[in-house]
């Protein structure tokens, strides 16, 4: 029986152990934190729960143009409509905890063995594990990453924070500073600013999530201004000092901005130093990510990676598609390399954002021929009604096959209407075959369709 030990436990890690578990395998997972790792227990499991949240109560706040009012609420607060922070944070990692709990529940039921330690490689085949030391065939190492600490800017958990500390306040910010105007940043300003908080977002680029679709990010920003947040661009900060009752950020030209806190989402590091890769033989770049083939290999024979630690796009999906993959190439199944143009990924501001396979910047940049349609979601009936107004569907094709190229959407739930052009984009589907396809009316799925439609006719050129 082949002895698989794996070194993290969350996405790439847990989901490589059911796969190796259903396989045959002999399985342990080293875990230090607990099952579902900081995926669940602190990043992705919580943040999204917290932006749940906040869309409720975004909801509420825009219900009076549907004609719904709510009065009666304490003087000062919109409509009336308040968060109990402290039992948000409380609901919040309370859901952590549970998922991480179902995780575990599921691997024990499947026969993998969970030892709470920090894991490390003594070499190629031999793992330690606290006081353990465990023989292997097969080593998978998916030990994630950690948020980017910026000198100047430490933070101390209670003004200056990461994500993973905004859990620990016991009231709302009165102003957050976020630093950073990625993915994360994004989502947590937006998140903030519906649950009530002044909020300052500092993007050292000329807009937010200058790596997203820029259609995209237009949208969200003019959403973002019109709920009265602050949007500062090209705005780099330099350092982040705390005051006698909040937090000053001085930015490299000199302006500050004051805030009663300030949350700091500048990017990851890995989790890759300390725990006897290089010794073993394991290849890191640059930044300290290991290097990996599409089938999971780093270079030591037998040890392969998977998730955050590996630099390969930092998505939860990403992370068990690459556990899986390394599972089955290392168990001799039939295995597809990870194919990062077929991967679909989601933002979730309010609204989401979803995008899969080919980007504007690559058909504009003329790297790739494509015919393009965008329809905006003011003109579907369905989002009429439900009183949505910002937002599209954006659809490629190739221009003489019509093959789907790639998708974006910006809509409430876009991380779900994604799915169709993900299936699009992984079997090669043509835009007359999701033109032909049925859509439920009224529906915003409906805009899939019809922008399908659009595509099919001869005049359809790149916009």
């Amino acid at each position: 029986m082949t002895r698989i030990v794996i070194i993290g436990g969350g996405p790439g890690g847990y989901e490589a152990a059911l796969v190796a578990a259903q396989l045959g395998a002999e399985v342990t997972v080293v875990e230090r934190e607990g099952p579902g790792g900081a995926c669940v227990l602190t990043d992705c499991v919580p943040s999204k729960t917290l932006i749940a949240t906040s869309v409720r109560k975004q909801a509420l706040l825009d219900a009076s143009s549907l004609g719904v009012s709510f009065t009666g609420g304490p003087d000062g607060d919109v409509g009336g409509v308040t968060a109990d922070m402290p039992l948000v944070n409380k609901r919040v990692m309370e859901l952590a905890r549970h998922q991480s709990a179902d995780i575990a529940a599921r691997l024990v039921a499947e026969g993998v063995e969970i030892v709470n330690a920090s894991g490390r490689l003594v070499d190629p085949r031999i793992v330690k594990a606290g006081d353990r030391t465990i023989q292997a065939d097969v080593v998978i190492v998916a030990t994630g990453a950690t948020p980017r600490v910026l000198p100047g800017a430490e933070p101390d958990g209670e003004r200056v924070l990461t994500w993973r500390q905004l859990y620990d306040l016991d009231e709302l910010p009165e102003h957050l500073i976020v630093v950073g105007s990625g993915v994360t940043g994004a989502e947590f300003a937006g998140a903030y600013r519906s649950l009530g908080s002044e909020v300052t977002l500092v993007s050292s680029r000329d807009r937010m999530m200058p790596n997203e679709d820029a259609d995209a990010a237009e949208v969200l920003e003019n959403v973002y201004r019109r709920r009265g947040m602050n949007v500062m661009g090209r705005s780099r900060a330099s350092s982040v000092k705390r005051t006698a009752d909040g937090v000053v950020v001085t930015l490299e030209d000199g302006r500050t901005a004051e805030g009663s806190h300030c949350l700091m989402t500048v990017g990851m590091v890995p989790n890759t130093s300390g725990i006897g890769l290089e010794e073993a033989g394991v290849t890191l770049d640059r930044g300290g990510f290991i290097q990996v083939d599409k089938v999971s290999r780093t270079s030591a024979p037998g040890v392969y990676a998977a998730g955050d630690c590996t630099g390969v796009l930092m998505l939860a999906s990403v992370a068990a598609m690459q556990g899986r993959i390394a599972v089955w190439h290392a168990l001799g199944e039939a295995v597809q390399p990870l194919r990062l143009a077929t991967v679909a990924s989601a933002i979730f501001t309010d609204p989401e954002i979803a995008a899969v396979g080919v980007a504007q910047r690559q058909v504009e940049a003329g790297e790739v021929e494509a015919n393009v349609v965008k329809l905006p979601l003011a003109t579907n009936a369905r989002a009429k009604m439900q009183g949505f107004h910002d937002g599209f569907v954006k659809l490629f094709c190739r221009p003489h096959t019509g093959i789907v190229l790639g998708g974006v959407i910006v809509a409430p739930r876009a991380s779900e209407l994604i799915l169709a052009l993900s299936v699009a984009v992984q079997h090669r589907l043509t835009v007359d075959q999701l033109a032909h396809t049925f859509a439920v009316y009224p529906s915003l799925s409906g805009s899939i369709t019809e922008a399908a439609r659009r595509l099919m006719l001869p005049t359809a050129t790149v916009i």
